[in-house]
């Protein structure tokens, strides 16, 4: 009899409290899993504490109870196997887009170490993820020269580069257009059935959760847990087109239920 493989990410019973006991419970006995390779996306109303646990499970912040476990190790530090990418592109204005995409090499080991006398190597492999969305022949630009979104879609090659086991994206999209970001959930869609990280990402919108995700998970209102979680069931790659089919829009219109119930502080029955 096979032997289940243990999640990649273990989230158990986990607690987050800002400023002390008096301080603001942000997240109360939050579990979840994820395996190894899988996209899952994290829904919710504001402030119900996605981007918490997003920096709990990189290890950017320690939890007030539980546990979170990343690859069969507790989260007590900052993870080198991690990639992020948030609603910011965070790119250093001073260096080209070839540089600030290398950026975590000069940082992150065992690259740091190679880095040196495999530069050749590691500037190609930035090239070749700057070519798979769209960048090739802008590596020598700043990024004032580039429009939001190819900042964005740079910022996305960055945390990729030292490929990481686990891609944490923290509304990368939020502040484009819909026809940019329309453009960067399929990019990003082959980007990932290419290079197969697992990948957790928080969004406020519920066409791109579904569009993208292996797995659709609501929160609920401050302090967060996990209410409900949702299997997409659409082969991929998926297509802008199959956002306008009735049963993509009717997953879309449950979701958004689960999260109207949330913001009046209950739950909405779970059919599945």
């Amino acid at each position: 009899m096979a032997t289940k493989e243990r999640p990649f990410v273990e989230i158990d019973g986990v607690s987050m409290q800002y400023g002390g006991v008096e301080g603001t419970l942000a997240l109360r006995d939050a579990t979840l899993n994820v395996a190894r390779g899988e996209f899952v996306v994290v829904v919710g109303p504001s402030g119900c504490g996605k981007s918490t646990l997003m920096k709990l499970v990189s290890g950017l912040w320690p939890s007030s109870a539980g546990s979170v476990i990343v690859g069969g190790q507790e989260v007590d530090r900052p993870l080198s196997v991690v990639g992020m990418a948030f609603q910011n592109p965070t790119l250093l204005p001073w260096r080209n887009i070839l540089s600030n995409v290398m950026l975590p090499l000069e940082v992150v080991e065992p690259h740091r170490r190679r880095l040196r006398r495999e530069r050749a190597a590691y500037e190609d492999k930035a090239h070749r993820l700057l070519a798979m969305v769209g960048l090739a022949g802008f590596e020598k630009r700043f990024p004032y020269q580039l429009s939001g979104g190819m900042q964005q879609r740079a910022s996305l090659c960055r945390a990729l580069v030292h490929d990481p086991e686990l891609l944490m994206l923290d509304e990368p999209f939020g502040a484009l257009d819909i026809f940019t970001r329309e453009d960067l959930w399929a990019q990003l869609q082959e980007v990932c059935l290419t290079l197969k990280p697992t990948v957790i990402l928080v969004t406020h919108d519920l066409r791109e959760a579904v569009f993208l995700a292996d797995r659709v998970l609501v929160m609920s209102s401050r302090p967060g847990r996990i209410l409900a979680e949702r299997t997409v069931p659409f082969d991929r790659p998926r297509s802008l087109d199959d956002t306008y089919k009735q049963d993509f829009q009717d997953l879309v219109h449950e979701l958004r239920d689960h999260i109207n119930a949330a913001r009046k502080g209950g739950e909405i029955a779970d059919a599945a």
